[in-house]
């Protein structure tokens, strides 16, 4: 997107954000899928999934997070008009994350049923969680080429494409699903192992999208995408002082959300249960805010590349009003109608009614969520990548010690114990806040 006063409009931060939050909000239905077809299977499944789920989010972040870092060097090479280069990011990125999903892949393997057995202390959620993750790794070599191609567009602003892929691969999970988890077409029904089965296979139709797209319908030319590049080290460990910090970043962000879900397990089934629906109704608004997040790293990282550094704070502020606007919207429709909300992901009349309190409690800290995030990826934009890490590790530590006195000593309510969202919120915010306003990110060169 072509931008020559420096600046962007509320229609030009829009047409940047929409696709990214079509597209995340889609790829979150893949959860909402796995959810609510396995709350129809019943508790077991359902609090097993939560454990499951973000156990394999803990192994995709270390990939997703490397291409947020290389999200934010294409941005800055496409505001500089450095297109080629942005091709080069690219491949060189996209080399890195086979061979990591490789590692991830085996050392799961070797490691997963041990690790598993000494954090679940239900027998049944042990078996059906090590059968999801079992089943769900092998995507991940399929996930991480497509996060390299998402950080591509994102990057080069044409998000567009995003929307589409997103539609097609929710599309494809609903039926893989629908088919491998209840047994259709002569098909046993396989249950959660089914669900993990049906996400991978729809992670690969994502990727063959992908690259039917960008044969189509890019300008690979442009963009140095008609031909694989040379592996070059060196171009990777120009890659790697922004790449390392966003993938310690979300890795750590991530397991602490594992080690949340599990003190819950510790709780109960029931608990887990409830958790996992907060979770993913959690998932859906989350996943708006991202976009805009997103946005805001990719926007930031552009103007800077077009020397506007002196427009940097009133893009965030602008992209704070749509944020709230939108997240706001959502939010109070969710506080409105929770057991509508609930009944989405289970049938079980109780335990509908038992996720109601945790549900409000979620969605009142979107109210600090809001600027926590888009404020942190502002600081990630400015390609200040070790101190956003720095800054985030602040905010979990004070996060994973109220989780520990709330839950794991005082064993509070479900509802009480997700009040830890706004501790996170808004420790993050502060942190980020007080960063940007020092002005120290400016003059970065990445």
């Amino acid at each position: 997107m072509s931008n020559s006063i420096g600046t962007y409009s509320y229609r030009n931060i829009w047409k940047v954000a929409y696709p990214i939050l079509i597209s995340l909000v889609m790829e979150q239905m893949i959860g909402l899928t796995d959810t609510a077809f396995l709350g129809r299977v019943g508790e077991v499944e359902l609090g097993a999934s939560a454990i499951a789920i973000v156990y394999y989010m803990v192994l995709f972040m270390i990939g997703f997070g490397f291409s947020i870092g290389a999200q934010i060097i294409i941005g800055r090479r496409n505001g500089e008009g450095n297109y080629k280069e942005t091709g080069k990011v690219f491949w060189n990125g996209l080399y890195f994350v086979l061979a990591l999903s490789g590692v991830l892949i085996l050392l799961s393997e070797l490691f997963s049923p041990w690790l598993m057995r000494k954090i679940v202390s239900s027998d049944a959620i042990y078996a059906a969680s090590l059968s999801y993750v079992r089943w769900r790794l092998p995507g991940m070599v399929f996930a991480f080429i497509t996060a390299m191609f998402r950080a591509f567009y994102v990057g080069t602003t044409q998000t567009k494409t995003l929307t589409f892929n997103s539609i097609v691969m929710v599309a494809s999970n609903v039926f893989f699903n629908w088919v491998l988890i209840f047994g259709h077409f002569g098909i046993p029904a396989l249950g959660i192992t089914g669900a993990a089965i049906g996400s991978s296979l729809a992670e690969l139709v994502s990727l063959i999208f992908f690259v039917v797209y960008t044969r189509t319908s890019c300008d690979r030319q442009k963009y140095g995408l008609d031909k694989p590049a040379k592996a070059e080290m060196a171009e990777l460990e120009s890659m790697m002082p922004v790449c390392t910090w966003t993938m310690i970043q979300h890795t750590i962000s991530i397991s602490t959300w594992f080690i949340f879900f599990l003190f819950i397990e510790h709780l109960g089934e029931r608990a887990l249960a409830i958790s996992n629906i907060t979770r993913s109704v959690s998932g859906l608004i989350w996943m708006v805010l991202q976009a805009f997040s997103s946005t805001c790293s990719t926007l930031v990282s552009n103007i800077i590349g077009e020397g506007h550094q002196d427009k940097v704070m009133s893009l965030i502020k602008r992209i704070l009003k749509l944020s709230y606007a939108i997240v706001s919207a959502i939010v109070l429709l969710f506080c409105l109608f929770p057991e509508a909300i609930a009944r989405i992901y289970t049938d079980i009349p109780d335990l509908v009614t038992a996720s109601v309190p945790a549900l409000i409690v979620m969605c009142s800290s979107y109210f600090i969520n809001v600027a926590g995030q888009v404020l942190f990826l502002a600081v990630s934009g400015t390609g200040s990548t070790r101190t956003a890490f720095k800054l985030e590790l602040v905010a979990l530590v004070v996060y994973m010690f109220y989780c520990w006195i709330i839950i794991g000593h005082l064993k509070m309510d479900v509802a009480i114990c997700w009040t830890a969202e706004h501790v996170y919120a808004f420790m993050l915010m502060l942190c980020s806040g007080i960063y940007l306003r020092s002005g120290r990110w400016k003059n970065r060169q990445i």
